[in-house]
Parts: C-alpha cells; structure tokens; sequence
C-alpha cells in the first residue's frame, strides 16, 4: 500500500468474479478510481495468474498487468460454507461483476433474482460472450472468437489483398468490452445514487466489439440502401502505414489543407496539391490510396530527423515510430512517470502502467500491489465478522485456499 484513496469510487465495494483479461481489466480501472475490489478464485486461482514468466507460481505478467488495487480471496463454491461467505459479502458490495456463464451461475445459485434477493439495491454486472435475447446465447467466447464472428479478422486482408484471414494481434475484444462494462458500472451506480435501484446490466462481447469496431468501418452502409461499401476508406489503405525515410521510419498525418500544402511543398512536390483528386476532403477520401502512396515518395527524400524538424516548425502532425521495447524510454512517457518501478511485497522489483486518466480533484491512485492468491482472506473474513477460530476451521475443511 502506497497512497491514500481519495478516487471517486473510495466507499464503494465491488465483488469480482471474473477472470483472465476481460474483467480483470475493467475491475483494475475501478479499483484505479478508488473502489474496494475483493477478487474472489476458486482454488485453482485466476488461469491468467500462470501464462508467461513469472518469479513464483501464480504471479504471471498479465496478471501482474489487470489485478493491482485488489484483494484475493478464495473460495471453493462446491461447498454450502464457501457460499455462505459470498452471500455475506454480496450483502455488504455495491456491484456483484462475473464472466460466469449463465446456466455455471445459476446452478451456484448466484443469478440475479437469488443475489438481488440479499441485496436489492445491488449493481449485477454480467460479462456473456454475446447478448442473452440472441441466437448465440450461452456460447463460450475468447477474444479469437470474437475477432472472427465481429469481422475484424478480415481487416488485414483488406489492406494487402491476402484472402487469410488473421487476427489483430492484440487481445483487442477482451480489453475493448472491459471498457464498455467500467462505463456500466458507472452508470449504474450513477442510476442507484439518483434513484436508490439496483439492476442487472448484461455485458455482451460480441455486440460490443462489433459496436466499437463498425463505429468508423459501417461506413456506405451506413444509408439504407447503401450508399458505397462497408470499411472507412481512409482506414482499409495499404498505404496508410509509419512512411519510410532515408534512414528510418515515421509516422505523419496531414490533416487540414494547408497542412497537406506545405507537407508537399517541404517534399519538393509542391504540384501534389494542384491535383484535383486532392482538393477537397470528400475528394482525398476517394482517391486515399494515391495520396496516401505520394506521401511515402515524398518522405524517402529526406531523413527521419529533418522530417520531424521541419514538421514539427511547420505544425504537421507527426511522431517517431516506436517499437514496444522503446516505450520504457520513450520522452513523453518518461516525462509523465507512465511505467512505475514498485516493490512487490512478494515478488520483489516489477513495473506498473500509471492511470492514464487524470482527476484533479479525485485522483487514482495505485494503492495495492496485485496479490498472491487468496492472501487477504483473513482480512476480509475478519471484516465480515468471522473469528479466528471460524477461519481456521473453513482453511482446515478446505473452503478457503492457502494462506
């Protein structure tokens, strides 16, 4: 523990039943903005906790990367006392959040009417792989999944003509949909200070990668009938890419005419823009491809230094290509403190990402190392009111895993 809480959720108790990376996400940002997260794992742990390097088993880096500002508890819900505990504590939490399938949930007992019925106020967050009132209800769903039912593993093959299609390599769906259910939960909780009404919120993966995805690439079919194609133009371009200079790489995005003008004009091709597929913004749309094609000629003439010379007195928009090594190094996010180099109370040295957002009167703040499994459940059973005597007869019979 480093900071004191003083986040806008600071009160506010959330009871995480999810796993891996979708989740873990969203509950790490909320926990970032001051909310009391009491990670619940069976006793197997969270899966992610043991993908990749690690110093001791079940302290992996991606779950190093989602699971600081929380507590661990575990729990053995095959057992009537394991349940007995979570009843307790859904009596005292704001928002119940899992990525329990629904008939895994029900048959636990804990589906919405059975923890509404404990808590009514209750915020009950539910991560499902696509949308409870669809023809794909119930089905398992990983970010691969998703990536190809939503259409984005076609994108690539859109820009180099390859029919294969591939995956973002990132796990874009999982974190993207982490997103949408941290706003849910916002919401929701914005809803129950107004109102005093807890409610169930579904958080459907497909629909909201699709959501995030179409948002600029629905495009023509936008219109009904379509007026052009789907995939915004400027977007699905092979040439849209860093631009290769006499020495190395940049990346550059001329956006107002004049811009446009004198970026030519600085590439000794100044007659670019007498050209009339360039001459309106609805023009350059169409013929992005071209334009986007002279712009990788005209940077080849000079090194990446005098680029960003030049276009940077110029008001050009442009940055260096970094490559994700470089990040630790990199003079912005250094100036900012993004990576953190803290001591884990167990794993000794390692490197957090800063909050990205910046609450002047309610910071985030990283509070709590990501924990070892099930390290907090004396706290937290000592909280609810349970003897030291009560824990240690649930840790003899298995309830609870090690300490």
């Amino acid at each position: 523990m480093s900071k004191a809480n003083k986040g806008p959720l600071a009160g506010i108790k959330i009871l995480d039943m999810t796993s891996v990376l979708l989740g873990p996400y969203a509950t790490q940002i909320l926990g970032d903005m001051g909310a009391d997260v009491i990670k619940v794992e069976n006793p197997g742990g969270d899966i992610i906790r043991y993908g990749g390097p690690s110093r001791s088993k079940g302290m992996g880096p991606i779950y190093m990367t989602v699971n600081r500002n929380k507590r661990s508890l575990v729990l053995d819900l095959k057992k009537d006392s394991a349940k007995k505990i979570l009843k307790d504590l859904i009596k005292q939490s704001d928002v119940f959040i899992h990525n329990v399938r629904q008939g895994g949930i029900s048959r636990l007992g804990f589906d919405y009417d059975n923890v509404k019925a404990l808590k009514p106020d209750i915020l009950y967050v539910h991560a499902v792989g696509y949308g409870s009132k669809g023809a794909y209800e119930g089905r398992q769903a990983y970010d691969d999944l998703v990536q190809s039912a939503s259409g984005a593993a076609n994108l690539l093959g859109r820009l180099d003509g390859n029919p294969e299609p591939r995956y973002i390599p990132a796990l874009i769906a999982d974190k993207t949909t982490g997103l949408h259910a941290v706003y849910a939960v916002l919401a929701g909780l914005f809803h129950r200070e107004r109102t005093g009404e807890g409610q169930r919120i579904e958080v459907p993966m497909l629909e909201s990668f699709v959501s995030f995805l179409m948002a600029e690439h629905l495009y023509g079919h936008t219109f009904d009938p379509p007026m052009s194609h789907t995939g915004y133009t400027r977007v699905i371009n092979p040439n849209r890419k860093p631009y290769k200079t006499k020495d190395g790489y940049l990346g550059i995005m001329p956006y107002s005419d004049d811009q446009w003008a004198e970026f030519f004009r600085l590439g000794g091709k100044g007659e670019v823009w007498d050209d009339p597929r360039f001459s309106t913004f609805d023009e350059r749309t169409k013929n992005i491809k071209a334009l986007y094609g002279l712009i990788g000629e005209t940077t080849e003439t000079k090194t990446t230094d005098e680029w960003a010379d030049l276009l940077e007195k110029a008001n050009i928009p442009a940055m260096r290509v970094n490559d994700l090594d470089d990040l630790a190094s990199d003079e912005h996010l250094t100036s900012v403190g993004f990576f953190e180099r803290r001591d884990h109370p167990t794993e000794g040295p390692w490197v957090s990402m800063k909050p990205p957002v910046d609450f002047e009167k309610s910071p985030c703040s990283i509070r709590r190392d990501p924990p070892r499994l099930g390290i907090d459940g004396e706290e937290i059973l000592s909280e609810l009111g349970y003897s030291e005597d009560d824990i240690a007869t649930l840790r003899a019979d298995g309830v609870l895993g090690a300490s």
